[in-house]
């Protein structure tokens, strides 16, 4: 569905985006994914030097913010109604959070004022909602936070399509796949040009992103 297509690219785009501006905003906090993050802490506890904390504290926002979701959808299934349009409206409170208290945090010279804190927590709590609902409500196109499964995926189908006779299905993953990789990459150039720029207004940009894939015919589709 051409819909699902532009939907896969959105998101992408968007968490490359975010995932970056946390990342140079914020002392290398990633948003999008935990994975990163436990990294970081274990080279922060290693060789301490500024911004364990934020790390540590993304991950309780992270989970927190996956159940939140998970009972939003929930509670939205049981009385029947479509899903998408109030994950993504949760999703852009928490990142018109990450925003302001970001703003409010400038100049940021260190990761542990309450500001900052705030902002990390609600930038990892977005990302946890869109991680969130690419399980719960985004069903039909591939993840669009983490890119290590996408492209070993693409590796994989694209060696396949060449020695395959009838490739049709392993075309249409290709295209499943490649799309929000692509997307996620332009997300983090385009994430770390617009944060020099424009700091945290710079993210105004996905949730203006968001807001259009809630008012267009996406919304409309009888995705749930």
């Amino acid at each position: 569905m051409e819909q699902n297509k532009y939907l896969g690219v959105g998101l992408g785009f968007v968490a490359g985006y975010v995932d970056t501006v946390g990342f140079v905003s914020l002392f290398g906090l990633f948003t999008a994914h935990v994975t990163g993050n436990f990294v970081l802490i274990g080279s922060e506890l290693a060789h301490p030097s500024h911004g364990v904390l934020i790390k540590f504290l993304a991950f309780p926002a992270f989970v927190a913010a996956v159940a939140l979701t998970r009972l939003l959808v929930i509670r939205l299934q049981e009385k029947n109604k479509k899903t998408l349009n109030p994950v993504l409206g949760m999703q852009i409170a928490f990142l018109l959070a990450f925003m302001i208290l970001g703003w409010i945090a400038q100049p940021i010279q260190a990761a542990d004022t309450w500001a900052a804190l705030s902002a990390g927590i609600a930038g990892a709590a977005a990302m946890g909602v869109q991680n969130a609902a690419s399980r719960l409500v985004f069903t039909d196109i591939a993840p669009t936070t983490v890119m290590t499964g996408n492209v070993t995926q693409l590796v994989i189908d694209l060696l396949d399509y060449m020695r395959a006779d009838s490739a049709g299905a392993i075309g249409q993953r290709i295209n499943k796949f490649l799309w929000p990789v692509l997307a996620f990459g332009s997300g983090a150039i385009g994430g770390a040009f617009a944060c020099m720029y424009w700091q945290f207004w710079s993210l105004l940009v996905p949730i203006f992103i968001l807001a259009g894939f809630m008012l267009g015919p996406v919304s409309s589709s009888s995705m749930k």
